[in-house]
């Protein structure tokens, strides 16, 4: 995507970096740049605010479940061992899901798992 106009930040630069945006992981004069170029730029705005109500829409909906203490341990174990610089050792990993029996990653999921209808998002009462 792409408005035609030249822009200091080039509009496949703000595209592909926007999450890091929308969850300020980037230094404050990246930002400004991005800041910038929505200014100038109306097709990368609308995509940003896309992208910013799914993060909301995710948060209020999906917000509220408890992580395993366990899980987080080991997903923070992993993020500080790539931030140090080591090389991050593949465990075997299992998912789980309530009701069904562990499945290995990499493992061949039924057919039934991947085609579930998805339930209609629905407004909150209120929510204007």
């Amino acid at each position: 995507m792409s408005c035609g106009d030249p822009h200091e930040t080039d509009c496949s630069e703000v595209l592909d970096h926007l999450y890091e945006f929308l969850d300020r992981e980037m230094p404050d004069s990246d930002c400004t740049k991005f800041e910038t170029h929505f200014e100038e730029c109306s097709p990368c705005l609308e995509k940003y605010g896309l992208e910013q109500a799914v993060k909301k829409l995710v948060k209020r909906c999906c917000g509220h479940d408890d992580v395993p203490s366990d899980l987080r341990a080991k997903v923070m174990g992993r993020i500080d061992l790539i931030r140090s610089g080591h090389a991050v050792p593949e465990e075997e990993l299992t998912v789980t899901v309530p009701g069904e029996a562990p499945a290995r990653e990499g493992a061949s999921v039924p057919e039934s798992a991947t085609a579930r209808e998805e339930a209609p998002v629905r407004e909150a009462p209120g929510a204007d």
